[in-house]
């Protein structure tokens, strides 16, 4: 009687929404974003010149940071899958806070590598991949879609919130002041939330089966294509947020208008993750992610022959700029689509690892292009990208079928179809 009552509640706890679950998540990853990355792009010059290293080797500790995290992908994934969010997100705020607490002491290059190995750590236990996997955990199938739109729409003002701010902490307090009040700001905001709001999220259904999760989705034709199209979105991406301005400024605008046109891409990702959800209603959402990243290829091919003007950059960037937060809306919903959500998070961790790396990398392999072949073959690239992304994403449709969620389901005997376990959500 007692897990039969249990049964129904968790039942009824994963066919609605957790609201409160929801909130909390949306207000930490956007913390978490805003000080374990976003303002570190502010802190950069006043920290390269206290500690008399170069932009290059300071900009290498960010970059460290993200290979931590992809590397960590995999095994977080899976401790998610068995044992929920909870405890690996209170976890990764306690890190966090003392890792940016560390980072406001480092004196050498090599204590901020040291502190930025740490940071990456928290980043994987804090940001979207543990957010996404309690999603999926506790809110049912009609639902998710508008939950993981919640979050990742708060946490799109990430750099808006927290660039500006830390920019008037450090001109108030300084660089090192600044940093331990983000600290602060991690452990008396996101501990709390992750340690009180984050209760009772563990898998209605905690599967120990994440090797067949992963060796059923390493098998599947269909994953190496999705994996291909967001590896060559993240990578594209990442080279238009670093070198962007520069090329604006190559085609002859000034920094100030180039820094401002470069400013829309993180307006209008908000917009396209509504766009996105929206059209999700009405068609598949691989072929919706493929359409928006498509026009993103086409905006960066006509970037070279019309950005000149403003109005043209303005244009070309509009258009790019709707796709730039597409995948973090596009992905887990692709995933849950093809393979339910059995193994939700190890799945995704498997996606999440080369994905982050092409993201870590790219801008470096871009650099050293770009001053062997000039800008313009670099940005010509990105948009083929882009284009090549948006190929794979409609050829998933045709070559899944194994991969398709109620198969999934029935890869574990014993546990019956839910709601949850459907092909798809009702939205879609």
């Amino acid at each position: 009687m007692n897990h039969t009552g249990a049964a129904i509640g968790l039942g009824d706890r994963r066919n609605g929404q957790r609201r409160d679950v929801v909130a909390a998540l949306a207000i930490t990853t956007t913390i978490g974003y805003g000080v374990l990355y976003y303002a570190f792009s502010a802190l950069l010059a006043p920290m390269t010149h206290d500690l008399r290293i170069s932009t290059t080797t300071a900009t290498g500790a960010l970059t460290t940071a993200v290979l931590v995290s992809a590397a960590m992908a995999i095994p977080i994934g899976r401790w998610l899958d068995t044992r929920g969010g909870h405890g690996v997100m209170t976890t990764g705020s306690l890190l966090a806070s003392a890792a940016v607490l560390a980072w406001s002491q480092v004196h050498t290059a090599a204590q901020l590598y040291v502190v930025f190995v740490a940071i990456g750590a928290a980043s994987a236990m804090v940001l979207y991949q543990p957010a996404f996997a309690i999603i999926v955990a506790v809110t049912g199938p009609a639902k998710r879609g508008n939950a993981l739109l919640s979050i990742t729409l708060v946490a799109g003002f990430a750099s808006s919130i927290f660039i500006p701010l830390t920019g008037q902490l450090i001109q108030a307090y300084g660089w090192r002041n600044a940093l331990i009040i983000l600290a602060a700001v991690v452990a008396l905001i996101t501990l709390p939330l992750h340690a009180v709001g984050l209760r009772n999220t563990r898998p209605a259904a905690p599967t120990h089966h994440a090797p067949k999760s992963q060796s059923r989705v390493l098998r599947d034709a269909g994953f190496w294509l999705i994996a291909c199209a967001f590896i060559l979105h993240s990578a594209a991406l990442a080279v238009m947020a670093v070198h962007l301005v520069t090329y604006l400024t190559q085609l002859g605008h000034s920094p100030t208008t180039a820094a401002g046109l470069t400013g829309l891409l993180g307006l209008l990702s908000v917009t396209g993750r509504i766009i996105t959800t929206a059209a999700r209603r009405w068609l598949p959402i691989n072929l919706v992610a493929a359409g928006i990243i498509a026009l993103q290829g086409v905006a960066l091919a006509l970037l070279p022959f019309i950005g000149r003007a403003v109005a043209g950059a303005a244009i070309s960037l509009v258009l790019f700029g709707l796709g730039f937060g597409v995948a973090s809306i596009a992905t887990p919903a692709i995933l849950l689509d093809r393979y339910g959500d059995h193994g939700y998070a190890t799945i995704a961790g498997i996606l999440g690892t080369p994905t982050t790396i092409s993201r870590a990398t790219a801008p470096l392999g871009a650099a050293a292009l770009a001053t062997v072949t000039g800008y313009r073959p670099l940005i010509l690239g990105a948009a083929a990208a882009c284009l090549s992304a948006g190929l794979f994403l409609v050829l998933t449709r045709r070559r899944g079928s194994g991969g398709r969620p109620n198969h999934a389901a029935r890869t574990y005997p014993g546990r019956p179809a839910s709601p949850s376990s459907t092909a798809r959500t009702p939205e879609a």
